[in-house]
């Protein structure tokens, strides 16, 4: 069955490449944008969340929303002011979208949605599910009031998946290219104590889950959107360096200095979420890289 598709969030990397994707296995795509942007085949309305105005013509013969818009989790320092508009760029623009739909009788059918493994906090070496509870932080509370208002689409009649993100590696953005950075200028170490999980996942599987989430009407829920075997900081730090042919400091950065450089958001670089990939494994996505070699490989190959 061939979708007609409303993505948010399509200037990301994330977004670029699935737009790509969706319209390669014959669906159409429409974009929801803040500013004019021209892509090629893709209709682009727009919409501004802080105003709470969207362009209504854009749900037209709409089937499925992918909802990946929010402020970067990284680009700023943690202020009180900023931590809001993060948590209100997420939740302020599902709303904008659930209310349009409402409005607008929409054929919207099913909500796909961007979450983040963010929701579990820092969990040591735990092992964790989808079944596992919410953290503590800002991070896990960002994501339980994201995922809070993405749940609206239930009382609608509407099939919703949030799909919790994991590190995504990937050369044309994310968090890779600033992790790095650093490496390749001969300032890699790893970050605080080096142990923390970092639940890992190649560009292309990611758009894959998404892709699998869109077409199977089997996926409801919450799922970990990450590789089957995570990394820890250490190995992940390492790895990169190994693929660009530098050395790495023989020490760690400790927590203390990773605070003094990024405040309250070094939480990003020490919290350790151990995710597991079970049970979007059972659900049928075959990954392209369960590895992490093989996925640097790929992502650094000549």
């Amino acid at each position: 069955m061939k979708h007609h598709i409303l993505i948010t969030g399509a200037t990301g990397m994330i977004g670029k490449i699935l737009t790509r994707h969706l319209m390669a296995r014959g669906h159409s795509v429409a974009i929801l944008a803040r500013k004019p942007i021209k892509v090629p085949g893709v209709q682009v309305y727009l919409w501004n969340v802080e105003k709470g105005e969207i362009d209504v013509k854009g749900l037209h013969g709409v089937t499925t929303i992918v909802h990946l818009a929010g402020e970067g989790i990284a680009d700023k320092k943690w202020t009180k002011e900023r931590k809001q508009k993060i948590i209100d760029s997420r939740v302020d623009s599902t709303k904008l979208l659930y209310d349009a739909i409402a409005s607008s009788g929409a054929p919207v059918k099913n909500f796909i949605a961007s979450s983040a493994v963010g929701f579990y906090g820092d969990r040591a070496d735990e092992v964790l599910t989808e079944d596992s509870a919410a953290g503590s932080g800002f991070l896990a509370k960002c994501c339980t009031l994201w995922e809070t208002a993405v749940d609206r689409g239930v009382s609608l009649g509407l099939r919703v998946v949030k799909i919790r993100t994991g590190f995504v590696l990937g050369r044309e953005g994310g968090a890779l290219p600033a992790l790095e950075r650093p490496i390749r200028f001969f300032a890699g170490a790893p970050l605080g104590t080096g142990k923390q999980w970092v639940p890992w996942i190649h560009v292309d599987d990611i758009v894959g889950i998404f892709v699998n989430a869109i077409e199977d009407g089997y996926f409801s829920g919450a799922y970990n959107g990450s590789a089957p075997y995570p990394v820890t900081n250490k190995t992940l730090t390492k790895a990169i360096a190994g693929s660009i042919g530098r050395p790495l400091w023989p020490f760690n950065v400790p927590e203390k200095i990773l605070e003094m450089i990024l405040g309250k958001m070094s939480a990003v670089t020490t919290i350790s979420t151990n995710t597991s990939a079970q049970k979007v494994l059972d659900a049928g996505y075959k990954f392209q890289y369960t590895r992490l070699e093989e996925a640097l490989a790929q992502i650094y190959k000549k």
